[in-house]
């Protein structure tokens, strides 16, 4: 030990020349604590738990209450303003953990050390226990404010659903059925999964206004539009839970239901019966799903009232349209899955028959020659023991004549044969091929001539000269008695003629005392393709000859 180094130990007390030092300001790091130090720590610990650093702080150790300060204010930064989905898990977990460090920390610290100042730490503990309300309180008003912001973010989600059901309101529905969609869902999830929030609790409110929207045809008594958004809300409880719907689960029944009858009997009897259509689409599901409703009683009747108004129909000046509203009545009555209404199928089948005559008959009287022919031919050849038969074939072949010559047309064939004295009308054919001839006036009918054997063409010139006066030919022959009268004949040209042989109509009247001979041949068309005329037949007492012609 070099000299002048010295060592003295100052004593404790009163008394004695030296001066009292003042108290260390940190504990030993060895030996005891100080007296009173579980205390003093224990303020620390709780002041430093407040995450305000004021363990530190009357400790003396600032710059650990730095970071308490610099914890919380990232905390706050993190957390303000309240978010629905509150603080993030790892942040809270890593300030919980600063706080709990820093409290061990100011606890041991303060253990260890003696605290200047006249702070008692009695008062400190008191002072740390009534701090700790301080994040407490905040706690319970963040967490006030955070489901706040949950209410709030679930009535946003709320109206957004609700301008998605406004849209959609404006557009058909088909078009608008995912809006629709995505707007269910939203009122779904706040009910099912939010059932406690505000929002949920006006989800009836919206549901019900959601289901106004969705019926809106309905509500305007467009009843066809309606059915396809009326099933659709049927179709909900499978995908909502009732609880949430309440009442609206069941509301579509009754409406679809009408809309469905409404909708089936509008069409009726219209175009498409056959295959599901004229109403029997909506019908048929009416009498499916809702067999038991007031709307499936009203079926039968609604079309047994059709059926009858539209055989009333026939007599009146539209019979061919009333037809074809039978014909779709019976297909759709048909089809029905009820037996009560498929009976009714063979009123509507018995109307038809009745009025595919009088639609013959009504287009005969309105100069539609062609669609008469069609329509009574297919009438004779369908109804075969129908007592009309006979008529039906006499004014389809006056509706023939009439087509090439429409002075035929200007009334019906009589529908009984006349009485009185009959004239001879023979018909020879000096063509090579065979020819049908068909007759109208007071009597109605055809013949068919068999092809002349030999026969050849003539010429325009020589035709009237030389047909049917070969002397020795056995010219084909039909001989015809007929009542007097007017009469209108068309020839066709049949087996062995070319397409270039034409039809020819022609006219007489047939008067009592006489006898009458027509003779039917073909003249050959001039070089330059001229169609020439040919000149009327003389008609003598007696026998009044006529020819009947055809250009080639």
């Amino acid at each position: 030990m070099e000299s002048g180094d010295r060592y003295g130990v100052a004593g404790y007390g009163s008394g004695g020349d030296g001066a009292v030092p003042p108290p260390p300001a940190h504990a030993p790091s060895v030996g005891p604590p100080p007296p009173g130090a579980s205390l003093r720590a224990a303020a620390a610990a709780l002041l430093n738990l407040t995450g305000l650093g004021l363990g530190y702080a009357l400790l003396g150790r600032w710059g650990r209450a730095a970071v308490c300060w610099a914890a919380t204010a990232v905390l706050l930064w993190v957390a303000l303003p309240a978010d629905p989905d509150g603080v993030p898990a790892g942040v809270l977990v890593g300030y919980l953990l600063v706080l709990v460090l820093a409290a061990v920390d100011g606890g041991r610290i303060a253990r260890r050390s003696a605290v200047g100042g006249a702070w008692r730490p009695g008062l400190a503990v008191g002072l740390g226990v009534v701090l700790l309300a301080v994040p407490a309180g905040g706690a319970v008003v963040y967490g006030s404010a955070r489901d706040e912001a949950r209410e709030q973010m679930l009535l946003d989600r709320l109206e957004a659903g609700d301008e998605r059901v406004a849209t959609a309101s404006g557009q058909p529905f088909e078009a608008a059925k995912g809006e629709y969609g995505k707007a269910l869902d939203v009122y779904r999830a706040l009910g099912e999964d939010h059932p406690g929030s505000r929002a949920a609790k006006l989800v009836p409110d919206r549901l019900e206004a959601y289901y106004d929207a969705v019926s809106a045809p309905y509500a305007k008594k467009r009843h066809c539009e309606a059915v396809a958004p009326l099933t659709y809300l049927r179709t909900l409880p499978d995908s909502v839970d009732k609880k949430v719907l309440g009442e609206l689960a069941a509301w579509p029944d009754t409406p679809l239901a009408e809309s469905l009858y409404a909708c089936g009997v509008s069409r009726l009897g219209g175009a498409g019966s056959g295959s599901g259509g004229g109403g029997g689409t909506e019908l048929g599901e009416l009498l499916r799903t809702f067999p038991e409703s007031a709307s499936a009683r009203r079926v039968a009747p609604a079309i047994d009232e059709r059926i009858k108004d539209q055989v009333t129909a026939l007599k009146g000046a539209e019979p061919c349209t009333a037809t074809e509203v039978l014909r779709g009545l019976g297909a759709t009555a048909s089809r029905l899955p009820d037996d009560s209404v498929k009976k009714l199928s063979a009123d509507a089948d018995e109307g038809v028959v009745d009025g595919v005559y009088a639609c013959g008959v009504d287009q005969f009287k309105d100069g539609k020659f062609g669609a008469a022919r069609t329509t009574l031919t297919d009438f004779a050849r369908t109804y075969k023991s129908d007592g009309r038969v006979r008529q039906a074939r006499n004014i389809a072949t006056a509706a023939e004549i009439a087509d090439d010559r429409p002075a035929a047309g200007k009334r019906l064939p009589p529908s009984k044969r006349p009485g009185g004295a009959r004239m001879e009308l023979v018909v020879s054919n000096d063509a090579p091929n065979t020819v049908e001839v068909l007759y109208t006036g007071p009597v109605t009918g055809t013949v068919t001539l068999r092809a002349c054997a030999g026969c050849e063409r003539y010429s325009a010139s020589e035709g009237p000269r030389r047909a049917c006066k070969a002397g020795g030919r056995n010219y084909p022959k039909a001989r015809l008695q007929l009542p007097a009268g007017e009469y209108h004949f068309l020839y066709k040209h049949g087996t062995g003629a070319t397409a270039r042989v034409d039809s020819y109509s022609s006219g007489t009247r047939v008067q009592p005392g006489y006898t009458y001979t027509s003779c039917t041949y073909v003249i050959e068309r001039s070089p330059f393709d001229l169609d020439l005329p040919l000149l009327p037949d003389p008609i003598q007492p007696v026998v009044s000859p006529w020819g009947a012609g055809s250009s080639r």
